[in-house]
């Protein structure tokens, strides 16, 4: 019997015993239960099994210990009131605004971090890692490690992701406030064209649609016109909801409608290049019909309220019922809808990257930095495997956040 197990099962039976003399119960479970199941992977796959299970368990602790220590560095330069709240986080939130965190900061500082250049050709394609290189090259002998810090601003870096995914909830949501506290004919107009969107498959539309909008279309002017387009569709719901039946209410929202449309327009092409709004502006028409269909369920239940009635009797506009009564009594579900939103689109950028038909190169992104290197698979490399792993945990960390955000909008007890 080896040293490795001998130390191994005296520091888990030690800490068992530890945590059942001091009556920690539920940390003598884990322990015990981890040599369990390290004694019976131990007969079976031997010493190696168990040095799997060891880094693993080490993982979870370090991530545990830098979880507790990210929360309590909030708590200290937070105010009275936020820190309290933070306080009640649990790690799993803790860890997840953490990886939240990291992945912002390698998305904003990616010129100072990546110790190579974006599309910067090094040396030969696949070539191993070395002292340069901690994850080795690409099939073009540019650096992994580089582009991995600069697919984090290119993937998420609160641009692609975040902007499909507020545009989606924007629209979906006013979508259906308007149709809960309408009824008729609007409301089932919108039900019925949500459910025409919503019949097709997601992969399939927005490959249609890339392929629609793509090429030669992809330019300045339409991508203008097509935010624009998309904004005032989004802007004539809350004029709408505010003018009603007031004429000049109506003039005047439509004026400052068209101004802001052009602005948001300007001010996208500033930021994105025509590929990446086409792009953003499929996945917003893609989720926003998930959006109208919660927010109109739950607006639903609210509008029939008691307290609703008697607004109405007071002579309350739609604007106030909206704003005042219907939204504040459906914000937890609607904080966990943009969560899980966020993930969806985050999923589906990476897939269409994968495919070839997001983020386009020498444009660094993960799910297309999976595809260029799925070769390194069949030689044993697990390196395609790591933009893959930063998929899913941006995409973990981003539940673990909006599970505890909407138990606290919830009330409910962590």
């Amino acid at each position: 019997m080896s040293v490795f197990v001998i130390a191994y099962y005296t520091l888990l039976l030690g800490a068992s015993c530890l945590a059942a003399y001091f009556n920690k119960r539920s940390a003598f479970l884990l322990l015990f239960s981890l040599t369990l199941v390290s004694f019976v992977l131990g007969i079976i796959g031997g010493v190696s099994a168990l040095r799997i299970v060891a880094i693993l368990a080490g993982l979870l602790a370090l991530s545990a210990m830098v979880s507790y220590a990210f929360r309590e560095f909030l708590v200290a330069i937070a105010s009275k009131n936020l820190a309290k709240e933070l306080r009640t986080a649990p790690l799993t939130a803790a860890f997840g605004m953490f990886v939240i965190f990291t992945v912002a900061v390698a998305g904003i500082f990616a010129p100072l971090i990546a110790p190579h250049g974006e599309a910067e050709v090094i040396t030969s394609a696949f070539a191993p890692a070395d002292a340069n290189m901690l994850l080795g090259a690409d099939q073009l002998g540019r650096d992994i490690f580089s582009r991995l810090v600069y697919g984090a601003r290119n993937t998420v870096a609160l641009a692609l992701a975040l902007a499909g995914t507020v545009m989606a909830f924007l629209l979906g949501a006013l979508a259906g406030l308007m149709a809960a506290t309408s009824g008729g004919w609007f409301d089932q107009f919108l039900a019925r064209t949500s459910d025409v969107i919503m019949s097709i498959p997601s992969l399939i539309f927005a490959l249609l649609m890339l392929s629609i909008f793509g090429g030669d279309l992809a330019n300045d002017t339409t991508s203008f016109w097509l935010l624009s387009t998309f904004t005032g569709i989004t802007g004539l719901l809350l004029v709408s909801a505010i003018a009603e039946r007031s004429l000049m209410g109506w003039v005047i929202g439509l004026a400052i409608l068209a101004g802001v449309a052009a602005l948001f327009g300007g001010f996208m092409l500033t930021i994105f290049n025509p590929s990446e709004i086409i792009l953003i502006l499929v996945v917003a028409v893609i989720y926003s019909p998930r959006v109208f269909r919660l927010t109109r369920a739950v607006a639903g239940n609210v509008v029939v309220m008691d307290y609703i009635e008697a607004a109405k009797l007071r002579g309350e506009r739609r604007w106030y019922l909206i704003r005042r009564e219907i939204l504040p009594n459906s914000t937890a579900p609607l904080i966990a809808e943009f969560g899980l939103e966020f993930c969806f689109v985050f999923l589906l950028i990476a897939g269409l990257s994968f495919l070839g038909l997001g983020i386009q190169p020498p444009t660094a992104d993960w799910g297309s930095m999976v595809r260029e290197n799925a070769t390194l698979i069949s030689f044993g490399d697990i390196t395609p495997l790591i933009p893959a792993a930063a998929i899913a945990l941006l995409t973990v960390a981003v539940n673990f956040v909006v599970d505890w955000m909407l138990y606290r909008s919830s009330g409910l007890k962590v």
